[in-house]
């Protein structure tokens, strides 16, 4: 699975058939497809019926078939309503069965580790879920009965022209045999090729969002040289498929298309239907009947061609579709069968942990505790594995070896809504929803009072900011939050866990978008929040940690010095640089350093 949000996913060929994602539906579509067999045997009726009516009036001009009239109007008229009923049974049929797949997919991804849903992508999985299956309502919607059209049509043809005359029947299947030839020989590989065509397609459209949306780093850094260099590339690979396609098909192509054009089907009938008659061994109304009816054999092929590309589009749809849900479901205990937490202590024992597709490990032989009630903070150089820590603790992967204890019970043990009642999370990469301010910070708790939810802003230091909004708590937020700077989206977050008050907090750098005249009324707020709880603690500013229970200093995913803050500047080891790296950047000034650059050192100061 791709996991560039910017590019399309890539489906190996799949071999399961398109009707059979369409089990959900299979009834509606059945009846979709025979009422446009109906409609074709109205349409055929009629035609027929027309030819009764010149016929009569051949053989008695004066007198008017009204049978025939009324029943050639009446067929016409049924096989619109046909075909009308026809496709709105097909259309229903594909906005249940976009339900029915949306409902699943969204279904199965909750229950996928949610490591594995940030691997793929927010951009690959939303696809899968709008683009994918809307590929599949289109071809149910408006294929199914054409489908049936393009099948049953021809053979009501060939049976009409066989009762009508089989000498002029053998004439139209002989042009319809040369036309299959012809077609067959153009739509070799056809299968491997058509899927080539389609990602290259999908490829240039991916580009052509890329381009867009970097276009304010495309115009700081390489004036659109790499991203438009991109967007060729794909605009080459695709022209490079399509020509190929046309140079090794596009003689028997067009002579395909030419001989299934319905104008060489009539001109074989009429010069065998004039011969015959010429020779008095047909009568001029069933030639007649012949010429209205048989045209219509190969005019009704041509769909078949086009649908045979709609489906391979809707294979590639399907072949992403069955990736996702193939990924494997993390286990779940039994309803009713789960142990509970005795306490909100956090453990882990051994705890080691691989991302997939990486040769070394996150974390390794990884054993601490973290007693109910104390803050413990997790330290370390960038890549140390503090944040894979605080992700394992709510199952967003499971680890590779040891265990992780909440409660004194395996999380693996435990189903999810009993861990997401024990544990609250605030994570550095915030996320809001297209919704009020008051609902995302109700997030969790929809039933929670405006008292609840204003206290819950007072204490993460946002109601101030809420009230000065247009709207107050009322203002919409925007798409992923868009309309607030980070700062105010990390409090409204803070406010949203501390509204859901639950005895375990994991914190991934709380304050990283804090400014500095709210920082300190933030940091206040979360000791108040973190009273009575277990905190494990994220931390990249180390000034918030000093008064912490327990730092822990990772490298390299190794625990490798523990202790508070006061014991490990003693100590003397690797927090204790860490200390001393973070104090002198704190001191560092621009005027100071720009001065410090442009000083004269000892030797030019003193004359030569």
């Amino acid at each position: 699975m791709n996991t560039d949000p910017d590019q399309p996913a890539r489906a190996a060929p799949t071999g399961t058939s398109p009707w059979a994602v369409m089990r959900p539906v299979r009834g509606q579509i059945g009846v979709a497809m025979a009422l446009s067999a109906a409609s074709t045997l109205s349409t055929l009726a009629a035609l027929g019926l027309l030819a009764w009516l010149v016929h009569g009036l051949i053989q008695d001009p004066g007198t008017m078939p009204w049978a025939a009239l009324l029943g050639a109007a009446g067929c016409t008229a049924l096989a619109y309503v046909l075909r009308v009923q026809s496709f709105s049974q097909s259309h229903a049929a594909a906005f249940r069965l976009e339900q029915v797949l949306r409902t699943r997919l969204s279904q199965h991804l909750a229950r996928i580790s949610l490591g594995e849903a940030q691997r793929l992508g927010a951009g690959a999985l939303a696809k899968v879920m709008q683009d994918d299956v809307k590929e599949l309502h289109v071809f149910v919607a408006d294929s199914t009965p054409l489908y049936a059209r393009a099948y049953v049509a021809p053979l009501l043809t060939l049976v009409a022209l066989l009762w009508l005359d089989w000498r002029l029947a053998l004439g139209a299947l002989a042009v319809l045999a040369l036309g299959f030839v012809a077609m067959n020989l153009a739509m070799r590989d056809r299968a491997e090729i058509s899927r080539r065509y389609h990602l290259a397609r999908e490829q240039v459209g991916a580009a052509v969002v890329e381009f867009v949306q970097a276009m304010p780093v495309v115009r700081t850094f390489d004036s659109g040289h790499a991203t438009f260099g991109r967007y060729h590339r794909a605009l080459e690979q695709y022209l490079e498929i399509v020509t190929r396609w046309y140079r090794e098909a596009g003689l028997s192509a067009r002579l395909g298309l030419a001989v299934l054009n319905p104008l060489p089907t009539l001109v074989v009938l009429l010069w065998c239907g004039a011969l015959l008659i010429w020779q008095d061994a047909l009568a001029f109304s069933t030639w007649l009947a012949v010429l209205l009816v048989g045209t219509g054999m190969a005019e009704a092929l041509m769909p078949l061609m086009s649908l045979l590309h709609l489906i391979d589009k809707a294979k590639l749809s399907i072949g992403r579709i069955e990736q996702i849900e193939r990924l494997p479901a993390l286990a779940v205990a039994q309803r009713g069968k789960e142990p509970l937490p005795g306490d909100t202590s956090v453990v882990f024992e051994e705890v080691e942990f691989c991302y997939e597709g990486s040769e070394s490990a996150a974390l390794a032989g990884l054993d601490f505790r973290v007693e109910p009630g104390t803050v413990t903070a997790l330290v370390g150089p960038s890549g140390a594995g503090k944040t894979t820590v605080a992700r394992l603790i709510p199952r967003f992967w499971d680890v590779t070896a040891g265990r992780i204890l909440v409660g004194g019970v395996d999380v693996r043990e435990m189903r999810p809504e009993t861990l997401m009642r024990q544990v609250a999370f605030v994570f550095q990469d915030t996320f809001l929803f297209a919704t009020s301010i008051a609902d995302n910070i109700r997030l969790g708790m929809p039933g929670a009072d405006m008292a609840a939810v204003i206290a819950a802003a007072r204490a993460a230091q946002a109601h101030e900011f809420i009230m000065a909004l247009p709207q107050g708590y009322d203002t919409q937020v925007g798409e992923r939050g868009i309309f607030l700077s980070g700062g105010q989206r990390q409090r409204i977050t803070i406010a949203r866990a501390i509204l859901q008050d639950r005895p375990i907090l994991v914190l991934d750098e709380a304050t990283a978008f804090a400014d500095p005249e709210n920082e300190a009324a933030l940091v206040r707020a979360l000791s108040h929040l973190m009273r009575g709880k277990t905190v494990i603690l994220v931390a990249h500013r180390l000034s918030t940690i000093r008064d912490a229970d327990q730092i822990l200093v990772l490298d390299r995913g190794r625990l490798v010095e523990r202790g508070r803050h006061h014991e490990l500047l003693e100590h003397d080891g690797r927090y204790a640089r860490l200390w001393r790296s973070y104090t002198q950047a704190q001191q560092w000034a621009l005027g100071a350093h720009a001065v410090e650059e442009q000083a004269p050192t000892a030797s030019e100061e003193t004359p030569a």
